[in-house]
């Protein structure tokens, strides 16, 4: 249990209301009760304040609600999030120490407090750095290097020589290093081309489950400080992707592409190879992107365009048969039954008849 008011100055927000209010846990809004904490981030949902059963809520500077205590922020979703973390502190899903079922090489060299859960496989000449935690079944191939603070989940494989940060966080099933898809073609077969690159992240990613991130085909594949990527990315060969960028899930990105610092890749984009994103883009959901795009575009539809040009054309489209009715009518307005006359009668015409007109 906490007072509102510890709650404001915990999170440095403005107090409007009892400051006594009692708060013994957070909850969405719709789903809150008495003593529960709230948040309303976006003013389209500040009406269910009306309904909500919580205790108190955080909001934006320009909501005011008299008959509920708030805590006005300048960015409540942020300031619900250290509200959330005093309520549920993160917990260390691997205890430091080396589990008896897992496998270490005699040369690998394991920082303090370092976790190492059951049948997890630590290759030859592997570096961890301090209280990183390894999960089961996880698997950290010859050479590679891994910082500090790292929390690797369970079966995670991370092929050799990867080079990771500090204070990474990746998620089951995700592999990172894998080869890249290249293959030289000679008299109708494919030949493998190897894969003698490494896979580089830097500090502070967070990748999702089911991410395959590959190694570089000569060279790096390279993921950027403080990159987060969803579940289900595909991020290919030689690949560089910018600080602070957002990729999320079923994103894919061809070889050799060049994204941005600060970029957002939502669902379902496919993005070819040898092609440069720039700084601060947007590219919307299941877009298709064919060619290099500038700094700051908002990129919408497959090819991707200017996203209010693809709003406009995607609103022509959708009203299409009504247009192909309304132009069936303006023909029969204008040229009446001589345009049918016209198509019947070439629709008699032999083969001769045509040929000799």
């Amino acid at each position: 249990m906490i007072r509102l008011a510890e709650i404001s100055e915990l999170v440095g927000g403005e107090l409007v209301g009892n400051k006594e209010v009692v708060i013994t846990g957070v909850a969405p809004i719709g789903q809150a009760g008495p003593g529960d904490l709230t948040f309303v981030a976006n003013p389209r949902y500040r009406p269910l304040l009306k309904t909500t059963g919580a205790s108190a809520a955080i909001v934006d500077k320009e909501t005011n609600w008299p008959s509920l205590a708030l805590i006005r922020h300048s960015n409540p979703y942020y300031a619900f999030l250290l509200a959330l973390q005093h309520f549920h502190p993160a917990e260390r899903p691997v205890a430091s120490g080396i589990h008896p079922q897992s496998s270490i090489a005699p040369d690998a060299v394991l920082g303090k407090d370092v976790g190492i859960g059951p049948f997890a496989v630590i290759d030859s000449k592997v570096q961890i750095g301090d209280n990183t935690l390894i999960g089961a079944g996880s698997y950290i191939g010859p050479g590679c290097e891994i910082g500090s603070d790292c929390l690797i989940y369970p079966n995670v494989t991370i092929r050799e020589k990867v080079r990771i940060g500090n204070r990474v966080i990746i998620h089951s099933g995700t592999v990172v290093g894998a080869d890249g898809f290249g293959y030289a073609k000679d008299k109708g077969v494919y030949h493998k081309i190897p894969q003698v690159g490494i896979a580089v992240i830097e500090d502070d990613v967070e990748i999702g489950a089911n991410v395959t991130i590959d190694r570089g085909t000569m060279g790096e594949t390279c993921i950027g400080r403080g990159t987060k990527i969803d579940n289900l990315v595909q991020i290919a060969h030689n690949v560089k992707i910018g600080e602070n960028s957002i990729i999320v899930s079923q994103v894919g990105i061809s070889g050799s592409t060049e994204v941005g610092k600060n970029v957002t890749i939502a669902g379902q984009v496919g993005v070819v190879g040898h092609i440069h994103i720039g700084d601060g883009a947007v590219i919307a959901a299941q877009s298709g992107v064919h060619k290099d795009v500038q700094p700051g575009q908002i990129l919408l539809g497959s090819p991707a365009r200017d996203m209010q040009k693809s709003k406009k054309i995607e609103a022509i489209l959708s009203n299409l048969p009504e247009y192909i009715e309304k132009l069936k009518k303006l023909e029969k307005a204008v040229f009446g039954n001589r345009q049918t006359e016209v198509s019947s009668t070439k629709s008699q015409d032999t083969p001769e008849e045509v040929e000799a007109k």
